[in-house]
């Protein structure tokens, strides 16, 4: 198959798990568009997009609504849930009670799971605690806080240790306050990327779909992939899998609108977010 003639497309990929379906059955070697994969830390990811060092990729869905006038949302994917998620975990030393308005360390990894913590803690629970950034490792994180926040991996792998501490899911607090799904990472491509080559751009976006409902008929490669990666046995793997949605239907959209409504009254986001999708993705 004949290359197309452009710059190299920029592909930013998270290597959490969470993202795995997506991309697991993507090949960029079978594209005709010239790509390089980057991988990173959402964090890491969400800055080199905003760059302009990547020209697409999975961003937290916080760093979404910071740039969302630079961005196309591309449609259909997400890394979502209604509910438990199993890898947004808040571990508290203290009782909630007082973790609301002591001290919370905070993972570095993610702005998404930091400000949905931050309108967990204000709207829902009345707390106004001290945060503090931290490397994710959980015992270093909990010698002088209250609590501490971990995602993705890390969240998973603490989870499984004899640790005796109370943990809370914040999909699952999310859910049980508002009712709705809660988007935490979006696939989100640069306008300009998309006037300099639409159509590797469109190629790209295909493949992740494919990639994705091919995942979705037959887990098992993403199963195995985990236990031998990560840890853990098939079951949890299967269960954790089953509990996240990589889809991004009105039902998602409606539980980030409302994420980003309440992230817009507590000052942690300063205007309101339109999900504006690629205008032709619809022909991609």
């Amino acid at each position: 198959m004949t290359k197309l003639d452009s710059a190299p497309i920029r592909i930013g990929r998270i290597d959490y798990t969470n993202v795995w379906p997506v991309f697991h059955h993507f090949d960029p070697t079978r594209l005709r568009a010239e790509t390089e994969l980057v991988y990173g830390m959402p964090a890491d990811l969400n800055r080199k997009l905003r760059a302009g060092e990547i020209d697409v990729a999975a961003i937290s869905s916080f760093a979404y609504g910071l740039n969302s006038e630079d961005y196309w949302l591309l449609p259909d994917l997400s890394v979502s849930a209604l509910g438990q998620v199993q890898s947004l975990l808040l571990f508290l030393k203290s009782p909630l009670e007082q973790a609301r308005d002591g001290r919370i360390a905070l993972t570095t990894t993610s702005a998404t799971t930091v400000n949905l913590l931050k309108i967990v803690m204000r709207k829902f629970y009345g707390g106004s605690p001290v945060y503090e950034t931290a490397e994710p490792c959980l015992d270093s994180m909990l010698e002088k806080a209250d609590a501490a926040l971990l995602i993705g991996d890390h969240a998973i792998k603490a989870s499984w240790r004899d640790h005796g501490y109370r943990v809370l899911d914040l999909g699952d607090i999310w859910r049980l306050w508002t009712g709705r799904w809660m988007t935490f990472a979006v696939w989100a491509v640069r306008k300009d990327a998309v006037r300099r080559n639409p159509e590797a751009i469109a190629e790209i976006y295909r493949e992740l779909v494919a990639s994705k409902r091919r995942s979705a008929a037959d887990p098992e490669p993403l199963v195995g992939e985990a236990v031998r990666r990560v840890g853990g046995t098939p079951e949890y793997w299967r269960g954790y899998f089953r509990g996240l949605c990589h889809d991004f239907g009105p039902d998602q959209r409606a539980g980030l609108s409302l994420y980003f409504q309440y992230a817009r009254e507590l000052g942690l986001l300063d205007k309101a977010v339109t999900l504006a999708d690629w205008p032709d993705s619809v022909h991609a």
